[in-house]
């Protein structure tokens, strides 16, 4: 009888033990792929808040990446600089004195917070995208020759005393016209081939007695100069107040200007910062194909959210707050975890087959052909519950990915809850609500698997037989009762 036969015959004559077993290596086949699948998970979320409008798209930056490159250049400028003050990638740490006490202040700027415009450009080339447009955050800036709206009994003390610009590429595609909130009273709307002019409210153009074709002059909240003048090309109304970026009469809905796409940059005299872009979808019919497209486009995605006008996106593992992370640390803990456990019940298997070992070493079996009997064993047993594992990873893994996330999106509310008045901010991060999880289990993984569950088979065993096959075949044989 060869080694084979013996192991086969030995693995049904112990099924108890063997079944034990395959659990075991099927259970810790199932955490393996589950981590790495978790690892690499896709989440849908939705927020209702941020939807592209009409058969179209928004392009957004994604908040956990935008927090996770601010830590990285926060980092850098540390390790850069002793005594924590510089600045790295957009990123500026300063040290400043509050109350008598130093603080280091963490600040951002244009060429960190705008979305970037190659990334841009390479989606407008899709095919099946028609247009596109670009919006910038909405900026405070000073107004010189007219007066803005106020609120005669509101605290005016922390406002900017100004107005605020929102400029686009083509207006007729910003949000609040999209959605048919702003729509044009008098002239036209801003086009891409515009420059310094603007549209304003009909509740401004009234107050200074306004009119198509007048200009306006604006200068920085820094400086008064220079000034920087626009031509007004239209006058809208709204059907319902615009919610303001911020509080403050300079965010309020009547002292919003819509201008051309490069106005408020040279008003401010900085770097543009541009806050989303919305591409149009040529035929609806298409929605879906151009989405796909979309998504292979050359850009760095874990930078940026793509959203449907359902309000959809699709998150990276590594995007949704530490979730690759937690999925990395599951595996460490797998594996140590893994090993222990195969080390005692093969320690148990072992020492419950003494008389078995006794009697092969009295007919002259060496110890190495033993030991390669209970590895090929354990191998035969270990094949059998990785094709088990693979059969139903799928569901697991999907599962095993869903919890994660939940777990992350509590841990991530009450850790809102604890900040909330404690860090000073004009970013709002969105509102996401996950909507699925999905995983895919790939080839490499089950190779990766496969490799990780043998090489732990395979350490487990021997280090257990050394406990046994360390002592001579007279010791062994003095064992057996």
């Amino acid at each position: 009888m060869n080694l084979l036969q013996r192991a086969i015959r030995s693995c049904f004559r112990k099924s108890v033990k063997s079944l034990l077993l395959l659990l075991v290596v099927c259970i810790i086949s199932l955490l393996f792929l589950s981590g790495m699948a978790s690892r690499s998970a896709n989440i849908a979320t939705k927020d209702s808040t941020r939807q592209a409008i009409g058969a179209g798209f928004l392009l957004e930056y994604n908040p956990e990446s935008r927090s996770q490159r601010l830590e990285e250049a926060s980092q850098k400028i540390l390790e850069r600089n002793p005594d924590g003050q510089g600045s790295y990638g957009g990123v500026h740490l300063k040290n400043v004195t509050v109350m008598g006490s130093e603080n280091l202040m963490v600040t951002t700027d244009h060429s960190f917070e705008s979305l970037k415009a190659d990334d841009i450009e390479k989606i407008a080339a899709v095919e099946g995208i028609a247009d596109y447009n670009i919006t910038t955050v909405p900026t405070a800036v000073k107004q010189a020759n007219f007066e803005r709206i106020e609120d005669a009994d509101a605290d005016q003390t922390n406002d900017f005393q100004g107005v605020a610009l929102i400029g686009n590429r083509d207006m007729s595609m910003d949000a609040n016209v999209l959605s048919g909130n702003v729509t044009i009273l008098e002239g036209r709307m801003t086009t891409k081939d515009d420059t310094n002019v603007c549209v304003i409210s009909e509740e401004l153009a009234e107050k200074n007695q306004l009119k198509v074709g007048d200009h306006l002059q604006f200068h920085s909240v820094k400086a008064e100069e220079p000034v920087q003048e626009a031509t007004i090309v239209g006058i809208y109304q709204v059907k319902e107040q615009m919610k303001p970026y911020m509080s403050g009469d300079t965010y309020r809905s009547e002292n919003v200007i819509f201008t051309d796409l490069h106005f408020p940059e040279k008003v401010e005299q900085d770097d543009p910062l541009y806050e989303k872009a919305y591409f149009k979808v040529a035929n609806v019919d298409d929605y879906d194909a151009v989405k796909e497209a979309i998504k292979k486009t050359d850009i760095n995605w874990q930078w940026y959210d793509l959203i449907d006008n359902n309000g959809n996106l699709d998150t990276m593992a590594s995007n949704f707050n530490d979730l690759e992370k937690i999925s990395n640390t599951l595996l460490l803990v797998v594996t140590g975890a893994s090993f222990v456990i195969l080390f005692l019940i093969f320690i148990f298997w072992i020492r419950n087959r003494t008389n078995e070992i006794g009697i092969l070493l009295s007919i002259g079996i060496a110890k190495g052909k033993i030991f390669l009997q209970i590895l090929t064993e354990a191998v035969l047993i270990g094949v059998l519950a990785l094709a088990l594992s693979f059969l139903i990873a799928p569901a697991v893994s999907n599962a095993a990915a869903d919890y994660l996330v939940g777990q992350q999106a509590q841990q991530a509310e009450l850790q809102d809850e604890m900040d909330t008045g404690k860090v000073a901010t004009d970013y709002q991060a969105p509102e996401l609500t996950v909507t699925d999880v999905e995983t895919e289990i790939t080839s490499t993984m089950l190779l990766a698997d496969s490799l990780s569950v043998g090489v732990l088979i395979v350490l487990s065993t021997g280090a257990a037989s050394v406990l046994i096959f360390r002592k001579n075949p007279k010791d062994i044989l003095s064992e057996m009762s």
